[in-house]
C-alpha cells in the first residue's frame, strides 16, 4: 500500500504557519516592511535549508508554508524570523516613519508571541491551504484577483514569475 500522505521526506512534512502583528495593527501596510520580512525569509531558507513553498503577506497577519529539512526546526526558524524581522522593520519604522511612531507609537512587540502552525501531510490539503491563502486579499477587498496582490506566491503558482522569494514545490 502506497503513502501518499507524506510530502518529501517520510518524516517530514509542510508546515502551514500564521501570525500576526502584535496588537491589531497594520504595520504590513507599507511596501517595504513586506520587503524586509520577505527578506528575512529568504535568508531563513538558505539558513535551514528550507523550502517555502508559498505565502501571503496581509497588512496585519502573514501565512506561510514552509518545509524544513529536519525536524524538530520550527520553532527556532519561527524565532528567527520573527525576530530578525521584527528588528529589521522597527529600525525602518523608527528611521523613515518618525511620524507614526510619534502618533501610535510600535509597542514593545511587532509580532504577537505565538504563531500558529499546522501539519500538512498531503497534496490535497496542501493545495487547499495555497488557495485559501491567495484568496485572502480578494477576501479582503485588497485584490480583485489573488494574481494581482503582489505580496503572495500566486503570481508564482500560475505564471512562474517572481515574487520575492525562491519558492519551491515539494514532492
Amino acid at each position: 500500500m502506497s503513502d501518499n500522505r507524506r510530502i518529501g521526506d517520510d518524516q517530514l512534512y509542510v508546515h502551514f504557519i500564521t501570525f500576526s502583528c502584535d496588537r491589531p495593527r497594520r504595520l504590513l501596510d507599507m511596501d517595504h516592511p513586506k520587503r524586509l520580512l520577505l527578506g528575512q525569509l529568504n535568508r531563513l531558507l538558505k539558513t535551514h535549508q528550507a523550502k517555502c513553498v508559498g505565502f501571503v503577506l496581509m497588512p496585519d497577519h502573514v501565512h506561510a508554508l514552509i518545509w524544513l529539512s529536519q525536524t524538530g526546526q520550527l520553532s527556532q526558524f519561527m524565532q528567527e524570523w520573527k525576530r530578525d524581522s521584527s528588528t529589521a522593520i522597527r529600525r525602518w519604522y523608527a528611521e523613515q516613519q518618525v511620524e507614526y511612531v510619534k502618533q501610535r507609537g510600535l509597542g514593545d512587540r511587532l509580532w504577537t508571541p505565538k504563531y500558529y502552525a499546522f501539519q500538512i501531510h498531503s497534496q490535497e490539503k496542501l493545495v487547499e491551504k495555497l488557495t485559501y491563502m491567495h484568496m485572502n486579499p480578494v477576501r479582503a477587498g485588497l485584490a480583485t484577483r489573488p494574481t494581482d496582490w503582489k505580496w503572495s506566491s500566486a503570481r508564482w503558482c500560475e505564471k512562474r514569475k517572481p515574487v520575492g522569494v525562491s519558492l519551491d514545490w515539494v514532492d
